[in-house]
């Protein structure tokens, strides 16, 4: 078995439950608070943030053979053919198979969901030397999945596997430096772990650093470079960065390169699910910035965004003066949206 990473193993829920909150609270200061998000949370697509979702594939028929046997079987969706070639594997001791035991074990991908199964297989895998199954049971201690929560067990799991360069690794250790929490706080070092994991193409890193430049939390405020990691996320498509980075344009305050795409991240982040760019959208498509004026599409996005919890009286004055034929129009568009949006998320 002769890969050193598993498909697909990467950030897993901590990073982004331990990040976005503080990030989101960092930047939302650049905004005046007709612009920050409710506490009501939007609707999500299926798959976990910064989590990798495993694409849908059909099993092939070719049997799987060679030292890649078990990784074939798995990418090809046949989970209990790569359980148990995995397992040969792992007897001969080969660090790699029992990481890739472990994972199918704590997704439950053929078999029952087994977190407890899965942290043996990791901590086998981590002693054994492999670096995903290191930061694999790193991320499972920082939770408390499988094994009771151990942040000071889970911190120096991180560092192990930061110092070979895990992208992910340097991230969520950047992460309990910064808050003090299985690391002493240190906002120096928290920035460099991040930023190594934002260099290295972590799109939450990249709007985190943005949050520490502006802020000037571990580093020199910077507006500038502040701007350009908040592009870079955006540019990868990060919801919250997305968002943040197309109001920070409208205010003037981006890259000057970026502006045109103002209409393109607003649209984005409404699309899946950021309750403020679908109000922002509305009135950008009621006023016919970087876009036709239309009043029925903006009434559609604000309909949208006030199901998810912004009231906006300037946006139910302009629906309410709208002839009948195209408020319910606005209304059809709006709910066929949400219906779609549910169907994805029950998908």
């Amino acid at each position: 078995m002769k890969r050193s990473m598993i498909r697909a193993l990467l950030p897993l829920a901590f990073l982004a439950i331990t990040a976005s909150a503080p990030a989101r609270a960092d930047i939302s200061s650049w905004f005046s608070k007709s612009d920050e998000e409710p506490e009501k949370k939007p609707l999500q697509s299926k798959a976990k943030p910064g989590a990798t979702e495993i694409p849908k594939t059909t099993p092939s028929l070719v049997p799987a053979t060679g030292d890649d046997a078990a990784y074939t079987a798995f990418d090809q969706g046949q989970y209990l053919t790569a359980l148990k070639l995995a397992k040969i594997a792992a007897a001969r001791g080969e660090p790699q198979a029992h990481t890739l035991i472990g994972r199918i074990y704590a997704e439950g991908l053929g078999v029952s969901k087994d977190e407890k199964t899965a942290v043996n297989w990791y901590t086998r895998a981590a002693e054994l030397g492999d670096v995903p199954g290191t930061f694999a049971l790193a991320v499972m201690l920082a939770e408390g999945r499988g094994v009771e929560k151990n942040r000071a067990a889970a911190a120096q799991l991180f560092e192990k596997a930061a110092l070979t360069g895990h992208a992910e690794a340097n991230y969520n250790l950047g992460l309990l430096f910064l808050k003090g929490d299985g690391k002493p706080e240190s906002p120096v070092r928290a920035f460099q772990h991040i930023l190594y994991a934002a260099e290295k193409g972590i799109a939450q890193a990249q709007y985190d650093v943005a949050a520490l430049y502006q802020t000037g939390n571990g580093v020199a405020p910077n507006a500038a470079e502040a701007a350009r990691w908040l592009s870079r996320a955006a540019e990868q498509g990060l919801a919250a960065a997305e968002y943040d980075y197309a109001v920070l344009l409208l205010k003037g305050f981006g890259l000057t390169k970026d502006e045109p795409k103002i209409i393109t991240y607003l649209k984005s982040a409404a699309e899946k699910g950021i309750a403020g760019a679908q109000n922002r959208l509305s009135y950008l498509n009621l006023e016919g910035v970087g876009t036709d004026k239309n009043p029925i599409e903006a009434a559609k996005w604000h309909l949208i965004a006030k199901k998810n919890g912004i009231d906006d009286k300037t946006l139910d004055d302009m629906v309410a003066k709208l002839p009948k034929a195209d408020r319910i129009k606005a209304q059809t568009a709006a709910s066929e949206w949400s219906d779609r949006i549910q169907v994805q998320f029950l998908d």
